[in-house]
């Protein structure tokens, strides 16, 4: 866009000083200025932003009231883990409820279409979470309307007349900067002892990378276990429990002379042990 401005507000000038009377000039060289936008191209332009910004965040329930203004309780079995919405790929995965859910979805006209919701099929033992799905799935199928405010808050309302307001919180792709590389990594039941000259007494995952083959199985032999010196944001280690994990690996642009030059980010979890 800037080099197309640059290159049309010369022009424009140019006609100006050249034809006081503000008329349009006649004869060759009109049709190559560029069209005045026209109101269906604002639409479709305010749409692909709106787009762009679902896939930049993770969307995060913050507030949910019914037709009445009362709040809906049942949104919010988890209160340590709300609702979160994440948009990749035409596809809308619903996290931290008791099943993972994903559907289809379009956006068009003010409008989030989301296709019905395909779940895992987990059983959990709190009754509120089995609830939780249920309430989320109900609400989230069919056609919503979409305000973003001023202050990036995603708003859908449903036809029975529920809000639902989200909070964006930027993914990682959005803060790194790039889309990063998939890899697979092994984490050791235990950790250990490694040295460090600033933290007395530190303990390290102990890592390696492993590689899967498109269909799923293990290729090549791992090597040794490493002292793993950063941290994975979005695991927790449980001492005894051996994890192959799915981690984004991003580059860190112009880190300090003593921090990590990649981070790393939780994906999912592949596989878990309890070792003794």
């Amino acid at each position: 866009m800037k080099r197309n401005l640059m290159l049309t507000l010369p022009l424009a000038l140019l006609v100006a000083c050249s034809n006081p009377s503000n008329e349009a000039p006649a004869g060759p060289g009109r049709d190559d200025l560029a069209p005045a936008p026209t109101a269906a191209a604002d639409q479709k332009a305010v749409a692909q932003l709106d787009a762009q910004q679902l896939l930049a965040n993770h969307w995060v329930l913050e507030s949910a009231t019914d037709s009445s203004g009362k709040r809906i309780d049942a949104l919010f079995a988890r209160t340590e883990k709300p609702v979160t919405l994440d948009f990749v790929d035409g596809r809308v995965a619903v996290s931290n409820t008791c099943n993972r859910m994903s559907g289809g979805y379009t956006l068009a006209d003010g409008t989030l279409t989301i296709s019905p919701l395909a779940s895992t099929m987990m059983a959990c033992t709190d009754k509120a979470l089995m609830a939780l799905d249920q309430a989320v799935g109900s609400r989230l199928e069919g056609a919503l309307k979409v305000d973003l405010g001023s202050n990036d808050q995603l708003t859908l309302h449903t036809t029975s007349g529920d809000v639902l307001v989200f909070g964006p919180r930027p993914t990682a792709e959005t803060r790194f900067g790039g889309p990063g590389e998939t890899v697979f990594i092994e984490v050791a039941a235990q950790t250990r002892p490694c040295p460090h000259p600033l933290i007395r007494d530190m303990q390290c995952l102990q890592t390696r990378e492993v590689k899967f083959d498109d269909k799923g199985l293990k290729v090549g032999t791992p090597g040794a276990f490493e002292n793993f010196y950063g941290s994975i944001e979005g695991y927790t280690h449980e001492p005894g429990t051996r994890n192959i994990l799915r981690v984004k690996r991003f580059a860190i642009a112009n880190p300090p002379a003593d921090a990590p030059a990649q981070a790393f980010v939780l994906d999912m979890v592949v596989e878990s042990a309890v070792e003794k």
